[in-house]
């Protein structure tokens, strides 16, 4: 059975007081807090396993790898990839993209296509731009809705033989709108090009699927999944993570280098160069078997929960409008209150122990079509309450009365 409480417990910070009020986080959109098993295992690396990875012969060495390789593992199962070799260790998410977006700006033409949406958080967005200024290829951008949803038809009509690459958002961000992947996916194929899924709103609240999905890129942050920061996967699927030409150059990647020419790792190495961020994603796994015992169907019911409880109470405030009003949503509300700036707001929350966003949430493309500056916004996790969410609204109403 579900069990909030017993969630809680695992969690340190969620016992902290801010500006004397419990803490009561509401920006899991932007990180979400690390389970006592997480910590411990940072810990426990840098006092009694600390070593590089990778052909140390060395006790502590092989200890060290063995125990990052296991999470590769481990993430491979999470997302049912077809090999183990099809996960790559990033920095985050955005790092995922850049490096796609780096490597395809070697092999796009002028004149080929590579599509986007306006809900695109910028990291989505920018690296597309860069690759495209590079290969003179040409940048198609997807609009959305009033209601921040994707405008399929007109990514039906922008689909076309130039088309080389999608790459779309599982889940927005600012919005929470849920994007229709799998019918992307389907109308994607039909054109032969590749896709790239964002899924760094997406890996801690659906049940994840590559092979099924037949998706050729994914990608997500472990921060956002109650793991470390700094530690990001891209999925590929083997053949085109081949094809590519790789990302940086240095230790690890190559296979034999002279003065003149190198050669390069099998994958996943080929895009690994220089030492990763060890402690990180050996405790990754943690946070992977974590979500494993509780269950992300569960998680997600229980958000999904949360989520309509705070649309109708966030609803009944008085000048307060919420930005995003898709018909698949996940646990992501953002909101704007008439004459109350979303920053002042977010102080004063602040000041009652609440922590949310406030802000474009690195979509000002979205903020522009909605033709606001910024917004509130809260987001949550498998740890939040209704009685979280009770305190907030009251706080908020406190906070509109008090900017007024």
């Amino acid at each position: 059975m579900y069990s909030t409480d017993n969630i809680r417990k695992s969690f340190p910070i969620l016992n902290s007081k801010v500006n004397q009020h419990k803490l009561v986080y509401l920006d899991n959109a932007a990180t979400t807090q690390k389970h006592q098993s997480v910590i411990d295992a940072v810990s426990q690396f840098y006092e009694k396993e600390n070593s590089n990875i990778h052909r140390g012969v060395h006790y502590l060495s092989q200890l060290s790898t063995n125990k990052f390789e296991q999470t590769r593992e481990s993430v491979k199962d999470f997302i049912n990839a077809q090999y183990t070799h099809e996960v790559i260790f990033t920095k985050g998410t955005t790092d995922s993209i850049n490096l796609l977006a780096f490597s395809y700006s070697k092999i796009l033409k002028k004149g080929d296509e590579v599509i986007v949406s306006e809900m695109e958080h910028h990291s989505n967005l920018v690296p597309w731009q860069m690759c495209c200024d590079y290969s003179q290829a040409i940048l198609k951008v997807i609009p959305i809705t009033s209601a921040g949803e994707l405008d399929m038809g007109c990514l039906k009509k922008e689909l076309n033989k130039k088309t080389k690459l999608v790459a779309l958002t599982h889940i927005s961000n600012s919005l929470g709108t849920i994007n229709p992947i799998e019918k992307i996916i389907e109308l994607t194929h039909q054109t032969d090009a590749k896709i790239l899924i964002d899924g760094a709103q997406a890996a801690a609240h659906a049940k994840l699927d590559v092979q099924k999905l037949d998706v050729e890129f994914y990608c997500f942050s472990a921060h956002k999944l109650y793991g470390p920061t700094g530690v990001g996967v891209l999925y590929g699927k083997e053949e085109l993570l081949n094809m590519l030409p790789p990302y940086q150059g240095g230790g690890e990647m190559i296979k034999d280098v002279s003065i003149h020419k190198t050669t390069y790792a099998e994958l996943p190495h080929k895009f690994e160069a220089g030492t990763p961020n060890i402690a990180g994603v050996i405790a990754f796994k943690k946070a992977i078997d974590f979500i494993k015992e509780v269950g992300v169907e569960n998680m997600k019911e229980h958000e999904d929960l949360l989520l309509n409880y705070a649309t109708l109470k966030l609803e009944e405030i008085p000048n307060l409008s919420i930005i995003g009003t898709a018909a698949k949503k996940s646990g992501i509300i953002s909101f704007i209150v008439s004459g109350v700036h979303h920053y002042d707001l977010g102080l004063i929350l602040d000041k009652l122990g609440v922590a949310i966003r406030t802000g474009h949430h690195c979509t000002q493309p979205v903020m522009k079509k909605m033709n606001i500056s910024g917004t509130s916004r809260i987001s949550f996790a498998c740890y939040n309450t209704k009685t979280e969410l009770d305190y907030t609204v009251d706080c908020i109403k406190k906070a509109i009365k008090m900017l007024s």
